[in-house]
Order: structure tokens, then C-alpha cells, then sequence
């Protein structure tokens, strides 16, 4: 790959152990990104830290880490305190468990990377678990040190080499019976769940990421291009306001044009010959 790698280590899966590499499998660098300036006088603008009661900035070597405790009052930690606290790294990514790929709950997914083999004499033990994991159809929850932090990391086979996505802590997933608290039980049956079948049949498509479309992020690149160029700014369309739909009618209506188009596809039935007299 032609990226950096962020992490080196090794996956290791019980006697089984080969050396890792982990790389950003995501990126928003692409993304229109902005500076704050001084409208006045055009320079870029720095951010300061000031003293909440004094309003006097405080200087980097004066500027620690503090937790409050109750309003106003904070349990001072120094640097060095912190970073004893963090727990060392033995570069080593071990799987703890294998799970049906079926169990995964994407609502766990934190940020996702690739794994590929660190160098060529990993490559064949690399791909033993990756075949064997593709063969089983599970994915490999694994624990390492990555970014000074004990995390949780899901593997999964992907094409040549695997998926890993760092995963959040259970404390920090909302609980989906709490989120949907609130939401009264319907049943839906007969001719609404008709109605459901075939919205669904006709949109049906296929995942194709390369589809998506990030209009804010170009209704920005325009917006800087066309001020760079002195050209007028055009005000964006707006779609108009969709009506409320009576669901029961637009399956009716639905169902009357996919009745009419049916038959107007239909063969007419050749004319009976006559009976002799």
C-alpha cells in the first residue's frame, strides 16, 4: 500500500502468530475544510486558552488536564501521571473468540482499517486465518493497545486481506429498547403490508458506494470556485415539499396500474372458429 502504515504489530490466534500492519481505511481529506479569518484584515485567526476568571491566557507549560469533581472544583492530573496510567503496548493483537458473522452488531462499529501481512514472511500465515475464517464464515474479536487506548477490534476477511473495525465499549452504545421506548406496537398486515412488498420491489438496486453523494461538500467547492472566479452565485433549488401520502389509496392506485399494465401485456386470444353448418 502506498499509505503509512499507523500500527505495526502481530495477530496472534492461539500458537499461531504473524506480523500485521494497520492502515486508515477511511479518509475525509478530501472534504472542503476552512480556516478562521479575521474578516477585517484577512490573516488567519489562532485560538487561545484564557483563564475563565481572569480572562489572562495561560501559557502551554502552565495548561494541564483537570477532572470536576463538583462546580469549580477539579482533581488536577499531571502529564507524567497520565501517561503511567496508560497501559503499555505489547504490539500484539490477540483474537479472543471467533463469532458467526451473523452475531456482528454494526451498531458496535467505531472506525474501520485494513489489515495486510507486515512483510513477505507473514503472508502465508496470514492468509491460513484469513481462508480458514472465510471458510467458516466468522470474524475474529481480538483486544490490542492501539492510540494509548485497551481496545476491541473486530476482524473480518475482506477481499485479498481484512477489515478491522475498532469497536465501541458497550457503556457507550445507547440501548436500542431505550431508543425505541417510546414507539407503540403495530402489527401490519393485508393490504399495507402489500403496499410494503411492492415499494420495496421497486426500488430494489444494488450497494454501490461510488453512488453516494456528498451535495454539501460540492455545493461548497462551487461556492469557493465560483467567489475565486467572480462569478455570480446561484441561490440552490429547493425540492418542493413532498404531500402526505394516504398509504391505502396509493396501494390502490398501485395496484389498479400494475393490473392495467398486465393487461395491455397480455396476448389476445386468437377468434374461435365457426362450426360448420
Amino acid at each position: 500500500m502506498a499509505a503509512r502504515a499507523i500500527w505495526k504489530g502481530h495477530l496472534s490466534v492461539g500458537e499461531l502468530s504473524c506480523g500485521v500492519a494497520l492502515y486508515s481505511a477511511a479518509t475525509t481529506s478530501e472534504r472542503i475544510s476552512f480556516h478562521i479569518v479575521n474578516r477585517k484584515t484577512g490573516n488567519r485567526v489562532r485560538r487561545e486558552y484564557v483563564d475563565e476568571q481572569t480572562g489572562k491566557p495561560v501559557e502551554r507549560e502552565d495548561q494541564v488536564k483537570g477532572y470536576e469533581t463538583s462546580r469549580n472544583n477539579y482533581i488536577i492530573l499531571e502529564p507524567e501521571e497520565i501517561a503511567s496510567a496508560v497501559p503499555e503496548g505489547d504490539k500484539t493483537l490477540s483474537v479472543a473468540a471467533f463469532v458467526p458473522c451473523s452475531e456482528v452488531d454494526t451498531a458496535y462499529f467505531d472506525k474501520p482499517y485494513f489489515l495486510v501481512p507486515s512483510d513477505d514472511v507473514a503472508e502465508n500465515a496470514f492468509a491460513l486465518i484469513r481462508d480458514g475464517m472465510r471458510k467458516q464464515n466468522v470474524a475474529a474479536l481480538a483486544r490490542a493497545v492501539l492510540f494509548r487506548r485497551v481496545r476491541s477490534v473486530l476482524i473480518q476477511p475482506h477481499d485479498g486481506g481484512f477489515l478491522a473495525n475498532t469497536l465501541h465499549f458497550d457503556y457507550e452504545v445507547v440501548s436500542a429498547s431505550d431508543a425505541f421506548a417510546d414507539m407503540p406496537e403495530l402489527k401490519i398486515t393485508g393490504e399495507m403490508l402489500d403496499l410494503a412488498r411492492h415499494i420495496i420491489d421497486t426500488k430494489r438496486g444494488k450497494f454501490d458506494p461510488s453512488t453516494f453523494d456528498d451535495r454539501y461538500d460540492a455545493a461548497l467547492a462551487e461556492l469557493v470556485r465560483a467567489k475565486a472566479e467572480g462569478r455570480e452565485i446561484e441561490k440552490p433549488k429547493r425540492e418542493a415539499e413532498k404531500k402526505v401520502v394516504d398509504l391505502m389509496q396509493a396501494l390502490r392506485e398501485s395496484a389498479a396500474a400494475a393490473d392495467k399494465a398486465k393487461k395491455k401485456a397480455k396476448p389476445a386470444a386468437p377468434a374461435s372458429k365457426r362450426k360448420a353448418s
